[in-house]
C-alpha cells in the first residue's frame, strides 16, 4: 500500500498499554530466570514482578472492571473497548501468575537447595527446629491471632486490601454434619519467612502461614480440621476525588484512603491446593467471576519473598555494592553555592551521589544567606533528611513546600508529611484541583558575598526520597541561570496561585505547553529531514502511550527522521514497520537499577538540544499533571548526556531488549556488533558503575564509545495500514 495511503490513527498501528505493560512485567520476570544474575538477587525480581502485578490489578484492571460495568465503550488508540481489553488480559494474566511459579518452583527454590537454603514444611523439621517454631509461635504468633468461624452469629470478617489470610474448612466436634469455613489473617508485622535456628550448615525457613496451619487445633478448639488453605484478596485501589466539593483536599484524601481499604475485590489469590470447601465460599463472599479466582501452585502473595533476600546472610548472592561518586568541588571554593555559580552540575544517580541534592537543601536551610526555599514533594521516605531540613530552614526563613497528596499508595505518608511540616511552620500547598503535582523541583533565594540575591534551583527527573535513589535511575541539574530560575519561580507561582502565563521558557511545563513544545520539537526534525539536513531523536522515557506525540514519530520517520527509543515500561508504538516507523527503534532496559530518568535529545540540523524532566509521554504526564522539561545548557553536559548516558543505553547489548512489529521483545539484535572491550556483551549500568568506582582523571564527558549504525538492520517487511 502507498505510503500516503497509510493512516496515523490506525488502531492497527497501535499496541495495547495493558498488554503492553504485561510485556514489561515479564521482562522484569526474565531477570528472575537470569542466571547471570545472583540467585537471590534473582528472588527479588520475582518478587518485584509479585508487587508490579498487585499495583496493575488494583488500578488498571480495577479500572476496566468498572469501565465495563458501567457500560463504558469508550477505545483507546488501539481500537479495544475495555471489555475487549479484559478478555484479552485474562489469559495473559493468568499465563502470566503461571510463569512466575514456575519460575519460584522449578529455578529458584531448586538453586536456593543448591546452596544450602532450604524452604521446609513445618512437618519437615527436627525436633529442635520444631520445638523451637512452636515457641517462637506460642510468644510471637499467636498474640497477634483472631480466629474467626462464619455463622449466623459471625458474619465474614472484612479482610484487607493484599492482607495474607488462612481459610480453614473445618467440623464442629458437637454438632455432627455440620461445617463452618473460619479464616485467620496472617499478621503482617512478622515476615513471611521465619528463620529456623539450626546447628546445621544449611539456612532453613518455613512459611508463617505454615505455621499458624500446624496450630490451627489450639486456636479453633472443639473443631475437626478437615482442610485449609491460605488466600488473599485483592481490592480496587483507585482513588476519586470530587475536590471542588471538598473544603479541604488534605482531609478528603484521608477519608477516602480509609475508604478505599474497603474496596471491590478485583482478585482472589488462593492455594490450589485448598479444597472447594474453602474456594466456593470465598469466591461467593467476595463475587468472584472464575477468571477473577487465581489458583497458584506455591506461596500466596510472592511480593513478600524478598524478605529471603534481605534475611540471609550470603553476599556472594547478591549483588556486590558500589560506591556512588561524590561531587567534587572546584580547588579553593567554600561551599556548593559559589560552586553552582562557576558552573552548572549534572548528577547521574545513583551512579553521583543523592548527597548532593540533600546537601544542596541542607546547606539552604542553615546558610543564614538563604533567604527562602520552595520545593515541591511527590514521593519522600520516612525520617527524611530533606523534610527535615525544610523543618528546621522554617525557623528563620521563609518555607514553601507543594505536597502531592494523590502520589498513589504514598496518601498516608504524604499526609503525615504536610502536617508535620504544616506543624514546624512551612507553608504547605497542595497543588491544583485536578491536576497531579509531579515536578520535582527546588528553588531558592540567597544574597551572595557580593550582595546580589540570586536563585538557585535544582530540576530533577526523580523524587526527593535519598532511599530510592540508591536504585533509582535518574539525572539532577544544579543551575543559578538566570532564565531557568526565573522560570522556575514562575512555576511556584502557577503552584500556589495558578499565576498563568503564555509560555514559561525556557521550561515546557505540562498541562500548559509541554505536549505541544514536544511535538513542536519532534515535526522540527521532520523539517529537517525533508531538507536533507541532520535530523535524528532519541528520546528516553518510562512508558508511551500518547496518541498526538506517536502520530508525529510516525510523520518524522515517514520524512527520515532517524529515531531511537529507550522505553522501560509500555509502548504503544508500534516500530518497524515500512512506510510508517521503519526508522524506529524501540528498546527496553530492565536490570539492577530501575530506569527512571527521562531523557529527549533533538539533532536540529547539526545544533543539539537535549532536555531532561519529570514526564513520560502518556496522556496522564502530558495533560493531568504539573510537570517540567528543562533544556541543558552547557555544551559539556550536553556531551556527557549524548556521548556517555545515551550512547552507552544505545551500545547495550546485556540487559537490553528490541520491540519487534510484532509486540514482542528480543534480546538477539545488534548482539555481535556491539562488544566490550572484553570480548562480553555491554551493559551500560554496569559500564557507570565502573565510572563511578573508577579514579581515573578521563574527562567524563568524552564519549567512550561510537554510536550505533543506524542502518544496521532491516525492518518487517509488512505494513499495518
Amino acid at each position: 500500500m502507498p505510503t500516503s495511503r497509510i493512516r496515523l490513527d490506525d488502531p492497527r498501528n497501535y499496541f495495547n498499554r495493558h498488554e503492553s505493560w504485561l510485556a514489561f512485567n515479564r521482562r522484569v520476570l526474565e531477570e528472575a530466570q537470569d542466571e547471570g544474575n545472583p540467585l537471590l538477587e534473582r528472588v527479588k525480581f520475582l518478587a518485584i514482578t509479585a508487587s508490579n502485578l498487585d499495583e496493575f490489578v488494583e488500578v488498571r484492571v480495577a479500572g476496566l472492571l468498572q469501565q465495563a460495568e458501567h457500560g463504558n465503550q469508550l477505545a483507546g488508540p488501539d481500537g479495544l473497548s475495555p471489555e475487549e481489553q479484559l478478555q484479552r488480559l485474562v489469559r495473559e494474566l493468568h499465563a502470566f501468575v503461571a510463569s512466575q511459579y514456575e519460575c519460584w518452583n522449578q529455578k529458584l527454590v531448586p538453586a536456593l537447595v543448591r546452596e544450602g537454603i532450604r524452604i521446609l514444611p513445618v512437618a519437615h523439621l527436627d525436633h529442635a527446629g520444631r520445638d523451637a517454631m512452636d515457641l517462637f509461635f506460642v510468644r510471637q504468633v499467636d498474640p497477634l491471632l483472631t480466629p474467626v468461624t462464619i455463622d449466623p452469629s459471625h458474619p465474614f470478617p472484612h479482610v484487607i486490601n493484599k492482607a495474607l489470610c488462612v481459610g480453614f474448612h473445618l467440623r464442629h466436634r458437637s454438632k455432627a454434619g455440620t461445617t463452618y469455613l473460619g479464616v485467620i489473617t496472617v499478621p503482617r508485622k512478622i515476615a513471611r519467612l521465619v528463620r529456623v535456628p539450626s546447628k546445621r550448615d544449611s539456612i532453613d525457613y518455613i512459611f508463617l502461614h505454615d505455621l499458624i496451619e500446624t496450630h490451627t487445633r489450639n486456636l479453633y478448639k472443639g473443631y475437626d480440621v478437615i482442610s485449609s488453605g491460605a488466600f488473599r484478596a485483592t481490592r480496587n485501589s483507585n482513588l476519586y476525588l470530587h475536590e471542588e466539593e471538598s473544603r479541604s483536599l488534605l482531609e478528603l484524601v484521608d477519608t477516602q484512603l480509609h475508604s478505599r481499604r474497603r474496596g471491590d475485590v478485583v482478585r482472589l489469590e488462593i492455594e490450589a491446593s485448598a479444597a472447594t470447601e474453602i474456594v466456593e465460599p470465598l469466591s461467593r463472599q467476595f463475587g468472584m467471576q472464575p477468571w477473577q479466582v487465581f489458583k497458584t501452585s506455591g506461596p500466596v502473595n510472592l511480593s513478600r519473598v524478598s524478605s529471603l533476600a534481605e534475611q540471609t546472610p550470603r553476599s556472594d548472592l547478591k549483588f556486590q555494592p558500589f560506591t556512588a561518586k561524590s561531587m567534587t568541588f572546584v580547588p579553593k571554593v567554600s561551599n556548593i553555592f559559589e560552586q553552582i555559580r562557576k558552573q552548572d552540575i549534572l548528577l547521574h544517580h545513583p551512579y553521583d551521589s543523592y548527597d548532593a541534592v540533600v546537601g544542596f537543601i541542607e546547606s539552604a536551610a542553615r546558610d543564614p544567606h538563604v533567604l527562602s526555599i520552595k520545593q515541591t514533594l511527590y514521593r519522600t521516605n520516612e525520617n527524611s533528611p530533606i523534610v527535615g531540613a525544610l523543618m528546621e530552614a522554617a525557623q528563620n526563613k521563609e518555607v514553601t513546600v507543594v505536597v502531592e497528596l494523590k502520589a498513589r499508595f504514598d496518601e498516608a505518608s504524604n499526609i503525615r508529611w504536610a502536617r508535620s511540616l504544616e506543624e514546624a511552620g512551612v507553608q504547605v500547598f497542595h497543588g491544583l484541583v485536578g491536576l497531579k503535582t509531579h515536578c520535582k523541583l527546588a528553588l531558592l533565594a540567597r544574597q551572595d558575598s557580593d550582595g546580589e540575591i540570586r536563585q538557585y534551583a535544582h530540576l530533577g527527573t526523580g523524587n526527593y526520597n535519598p532511599s530510592t535513589a540508591h536504585f533509582y535511575s535518574d539525572l539532577s541539574l544544579l543551575t543559578c541561570e538566570p532564565e531557568m530560575t526565573s522560570a522556575a519561580h514562575a512555576v511556584f507561582n502557577f503552584l500556589t496561585a495558578r499565576s498563568e502565563q503564555q509560555h514559561y521558557k525556557p521550561l515546557f511545563i505540562a498541562p500548559v505547553d509541554l505536549a505541544r513544545n514536544c511535538i513542536e520539537l519532534i515535526d522540527r526534525e521532520t523539517n529537517h529531514a525533508r531538507r536533507r539536513r541532520p535530523a535524528r531523536i532519541i528520546a528516553k522515557v518510562n512508558a508511551l502511550l500518547d496518541q498526538p506525540v506517536i502520530e508525529a514519530l510516525y510523520r518524522a520517520s515517514r520524512a527520515g527522521v532517524e529515531i531511537d527509543l529507550i522505553i522501560r515500561g509500555a509502548c504503544a508504538l508500534r516500530p518497524n514497520v515500512r512506510g510508517l516507523s521503519h526508522r524506529i527503534r524501540v528498546r527496553s532496559i530492565v536490570g539492577r537499577f530501575l530506569e527512571h530518568s527521562r531523557i529527549f535529545y533533538f539533532e536540529n540540523g547539526g545544533e543539539p538540544d537535549i532536555y531532561l524532566g519529570s514526564a513520560d509521554w502518556m496522556p496522564r504526564n502530558l495533560y493531568e499533571r504539573v510537570e517540567v522539561m528543562f533544556p541543558v545548557k552547557n555544551p559539556v553536559l550536553r556531551d556527557r548526556v549524548f556521548g556517555e548516558i545515551l550512547q552507552s543505553y544505545l551500545n547495550d547489548t546485556r540487559k537490553a531488549r528490541i520491540l519487534r512489529q510484532d509486540g514482542s521483545y528480543t534480546r538477539t539484535y545488534q548482539e555481535s556488533a556491539n562488544k566490550s572491550d572484553n570480548g562480553n556483551r555491554f551493559s551500560a549500568q554496569d559500564f557507570f558503575i565502573a565510572r563511578a568506582e573508577s579514579s581515573s582523571t578521563e574527562n567524563p564527558a568524552s564519549p567512550k564509545y561510537l554510536p550505533v549504525e543506524l542502518a544496521s538492520h532491516e525492518p518487517d517487511l509488512a505494513v499495518v495500514a
